[in-house]
């Protein structure tokens, strides 16, 4: 007798978890009502909540089931049954089951959740029979997705859409079948890690933010509870076995009364006022608070919902559902805008200091270019006093478009979700079959398919089917990967003129925004002064951006070599980490420069340094010109983009869709 090599875990007691309340009660109410809609749960690594999934199938009474079906059905409710039960006559072999709970891992593929072809029939009988996925095993059970934040999109929208309608449609592979797939779906996250789509946030019915214990006391029972239960897990668990039956018998009377709780009118006035307060999108938070306060009151065992009840449930409900007014999130506050310091401020400051008052308009535009060069020189060559730095408030963020990147045709690797990209690995969507092997990913639908025309002619020898090498098929499979984005930004004085940095920042923060929920890496470049510095490294981390965007000066001469030569070496050490990735660096600067690093002039030691660049790397650069157009305009941000081999943008490409636009069409 083969013996199985899964072995059993032993489960963590559901009751001896401590300081997780609000973890308990939001399983708990699913364990009474499994068409809730799902929970959410985030919160930092280590605070249990893996261990309280794993304990919830504990509270949840065994099941009877259709002996022999693979959806394990109802055998008293038909109405919910695949179609082989309910087409059987007479009546069922059954037996007692536990409630069946399906881990499903982040490397999950899309045919091994909803189901696929059963090859091992098509092979040995010829016959086309459907093989059930994860989805069918975890019929009248739970499905928990532990990092769901982490899974493909595409597989997370075929859960959530299983779980609100309690059936699984898979058309695929010649196969078309429907089967019942009523489950608990339970997903848990760190939000370090990035979040869901606000799309796949609204589909989880309750949202749980769990932190770790700060009371010593807490935290010492804690770990004495801990250690216990490593020990000796089965003396633990005879410990807890009391609580476990309380709650167990306690879950199995709100089941009973769930149906008999009443909902007052006066309740859905009150449902209705809590989630126009909470300027919740849509209409689905008010549906689920319903739901979810009735499954409350029969938790407590009220039969009839009470304000309190209401009042209790809702923060569970609206955690993840609840919105900025609009006219908040419209609307800057005045305290934090600046005072604009003049066009040119630094440059015309040290003049003044010099006794030498600021040019007149020149009568021509080379005339202009030849006194700016000087100007430039001059300031190289001097020390003049720093102007006083501005640290100027964030722009008004704004809520990126969806970037949709045309497919990248050289295969990659990585994790994210804005590029669409060919892969080498096994853990990418299968999209189609090729006859070109590389690599031992069989396409075994596809092999079946080819050899099945050419089955008459050849011996079967006693197979039902006869495959030759020419028929054999690879899987190409595609997957989303995320890119890296470098923002090279001028922190000079003349930025500050008429709140160029505002606007610069407003943008910057809501494409890093975009880029944390993409799964892109972000760096940022500031250069100001006589030097350059990494004010960002690559990271995904919003709150750090955000911090170093607030707390960034304006001020200082423009060493603009400097940060070319900062920005080559960031980019040298992402690709050495990181080859698979795409760069794109995001120049924003006027294109002038008046400190070099070396004995050269600073313009044309910055134009060196923008070749040398263009030479390194076969990449992607945009400059975005920040100088405010007039009568005059040096052009001096086209220049540098020539020699980057970059496109060109303005100051008014910076507004609100524009440059995310700028770096979607470079990116595709």
């Amino acid at each position: 007798m083969e013996q199985s090599n899964k072995q059993r875990r032993v489960i963590y007691p559901f009751a001896a978890l401590a300081g997780q309340e609000d973890l308990q009660l939001g399983l708990l109410l699913h364990a009474v009502n499994p068409r809730l809609g799902g929970i959410l749960i985030r919160g930092e690594k280590g605070t249990a909540k893996s261990t309280a999934v794993r304990g919830l199938a504990e509270m949840l009474p065994a099941m009877e089931a259709v002996a022999g079906c693979p959806y394990h059905c109802d055998p008293a409710d038909r109405s919910r049954a695949c179609g082989q039960c309910r087409s059987h006559e007479g009546e069922f072999n059954t037996f007692t089951m536990t409630v069946p709970v399906v881990d499903i891992p982040v490397s999950a593929t899309e045919d091994r959740v909803v189901g696929s072809l059963d090859f091992e029939q098509a092979i040995k009988a010829g016959q086309r029979a459907f093989l059930p996925g994860l989805m069918g095993e975890a019929n009248r059970g739970i499905i928990y997705v532990d990092e769901i934040n982490l899974l493909d999109d595409h597989i997370v929208d075929v859960l959530l859409d299983a779980a609100a309608s309690g059936l699984n449609v898979v058309e695929r592979e010649g196969v078309s079948i429907t089967h019942p797939a009523e489950f608990i779906l339970v997903g848990t996250m760190n939000p370090e890690e990035g979040d869901l789509r606000p799309q796949l946030l609204d589909r989880f019915a309750l949202c749980v933010e769990v932190t770790g214990l700060t009371d010593r006391e807490a935290r010492v029972e804690i770990i004495k509870r801990r250690e216990a239960f490593e020990t000796d897990p089965a003396r633990f668990r005879e410990h807890w076995r009391q609580e476990q039956d309380i709650l167990r018998k306690k879950v199995g009377a709100a089941r009973k009364l769930l149906p008999a709780v009443a909902l007052p009118e006066e309740r859905y006035s009150l449902i209705g006022r809590l989630c126009a307060e909470a300027h919740a999108a849509g209409h689905r938070a008010d549906i689920v608070l319903v739901r979810a306060a009735v499954t409350y009151a029969a938790w407590l065992g009220h039969r009839e919902v009470t304000e309190a009840d209401v009042l209790a449930i809702a923060p569970l409900v609206l955690a993840h559902r609840r919105r900025q007014p609009p006219e908040e999130s419209e609307t800057q506050p005045q305290e934090q805008e600046q005072p604009e310091p003049p066009e040119d401020q630094n440059e015309d400051q040290e003049q003044e200091e010099q006794g030498n008052p600021p040019p007149p308009p020149p009568e021509n535009q080379q005339e202009e270019e030849r006194q700016e060069d000087q100007r430039d020189e001059k300031d190289n060559n001097s020390k003049a006093k720093p102007s006083t730095e501005v640290v100027f408030a964030l722009g008004k963020p704004f809520a990126v478009k969806r970037i949709t990147l045309n497919k990248d045709r050289q295969p990659r690797r990585g994790s994210g979700r804005r590029s669409r990209t060919k892969t080498d690995s096994s853990t990418g969507r299968y999209v189609r079959s090729t006859s070109h092997r590389e690599r031992d990913d069989l396409a075994i639908d596809a092999t079946i398919r080819a050899a099945a025309p050419f089955q008459r002619s050849r011996r079967s020898n006693g197979m039902a089917l006869v495959i030759e090498t020419g028929d054999i098929r690879e899987k190409v499979r595609e997957k989303r990967i995320g890119n890296f984005m470098l923002f090279v930004v001028d922190a000079s004085g003349s930025m500050g003129a008429k709140q160029r940095m505002i606007e610069t920042k407003g943008a910057i923060l809501s494409l890093l925004q975009d880029a944390y929920q993409k799964r892109d890496r972000v760096a940022m470049v500031a250069f100001k002064g006589d030097q350059a510095e990494v004010l960002l490294p690559p990271t995904n981390s919003v709150e750090l951006a955000q911090k170093c965007l607030v707390e960034l000066p304006v001020g200082g001469k423009t060493p603009l070599a400097a940060g070319l030569i900062k920005a080559q070496e960031v980019v040298r050490q992402h690709l050495k980490r990181s080859p698979h990735m795409r760069p794109i660096v995001v120049i924003l600067s006027d294109g002038k420069a008046n400190v070099a690093m070396a004995e050269d002039k600073p313009l044309a030691e910055a134009h060196r340094a923008a070749a040398n660049m263009r030479e390194e790397f076969d990449i992607k650069y945009i400059v975005v010109d920040t100088e405010q157009k007039g009568l005059l305009s040096f052009g001096k941000a086209q220049e540098l983009a020539t020699r980057l081999g970059a496109e060109c943008y303005t100051i008014d490409q910076l507004k609100v869709d524009s440059l995310v636009n700028i770096v979607r069409g470079a990116l595709a």
